[in-house]
């Protein structure tokens, strides 16, 4: 099992003929995603990589059967891209696109949660099930089959873990590249749920971040709702009050958002927090052990 996406999902590539987009959609093919089209206004009848090209996402999915979307489109077009994806019947969006203003994605929100349309990003890296399906642009060498769910907000520190997991011969289930935007779709609630659903994760890895309190909640969350362990680490933990980093959802202000705060929490919920990323192998062997 995993969770969102699977060998059966068909994607569908917004943004298909874009330079980002052409790339990603060879990579992806290659792992053995089942890609089954794509998307780009007045460029219907083209091939890309063998794949067929269609004016509108509507098009796509009356002909191919399309459930799960990928875009790859300039910032200030996104927010249209997603709610066309969404009004098309698409299940799953991942919306790789960065820099999409606050105002839009407040538009989109609703609209979404109406449509039952699920949203990955944006401003994220994507979510690869190993050896099923990679929607993203995840660099596909360093992930491996296995029972280890991961959910991150931080994009570099995604590979940089899931390569130490993999080493250390932790498999991964399903890795998910939330991105930090402040408003954003599936983040950690909705991910450790699907991970405690499936029969196949053993234990979760959480990467949070400083700034908001997302990881606040998840921390709620595990201890009232979660029987599988989940090791975190949070990133920005030497980060200064009042400094942006990284993240554009990543400010602190004193007393909210610290990386103290969200230790505290996790280890309230019997979560151990790594003080480094290379912790967390050896923090996951011994909640297995439990």
């Amino acid at each position: 099992m995993s969770i969102l996406v699977n060998k059966n999902t068909k994607l569908v590539i917004q943004g298909i003929t874009g330079r980002d987009g052409k790339f990603h959609t060879g990579k992806m093919k290659e792992y053995g995603t089942n890609v089954v089209a794509g998307v780009s206004p007045g460029k219907e009848g083209l091939l890309i990589d063998g794949i067929p090209v269609f004016n509108s996402v509507a098009g796509a999915v009356k002909a191919t059967g399309a459930n799960t979307s990928i875009i790859f489109v300039p910032a200030a077009f996104a927010a249209d891209a997603i709610l066309e994806a969404s009004e098309a019947g698409i299940e799953l969006v991942v919306c790789i696109s960065e820099g999409l203003p606050i105002q839009d994605m407040i538009r989109v929100t609703p609209i979404l949660k109406q449509n039952g349309t699920l949203l990955i990003g944006p401003n994220c890296p994507g979510i690869i099930t190993p050896n099923e399906a990679l929607i993203g642009i995840l660099p596909a060498n360093i992930f491996k089959k296995g029972n280890i769910g991961f959910i991150s907000r931080s994009g570099t520190l995604t590979y940089e873990v899931v390569n130490l997991l993999t080493e250390n011969n932790f498999g991964q289930t399903t890795c998910v590249g939330i991105g930090g935007d402040p408003v954003a779709g599936l983040y950690f609630i909705d991910l450790l749920e699907r991970f405690e659903n499936d029969p196949e994760t053993i234990a979760v890895v959480v990467i949070g971040e400083i700034g908001g309190d997302a990881e606040e909640q998840a921390a709620q969350f595990i201890a009232e709702k979660m029987t599988k362990p989940v090791v975190a680490f949070i990133a920005g933990q030497t980060a200064p009050p009042g400094k942006r980093m990284g993240h554009a959802g990543a400010i602190i202000s004193s007393g909210s958002g610290t990386a103290e705060e969200k230790i505290a929490a996790f280890n309230k919920a019997g979560v151990p927090v790594a003080k480094e990323p290379n912790e967390i192998p050896e923090l996951l062997r011994e909640v297995l052990k439990k």
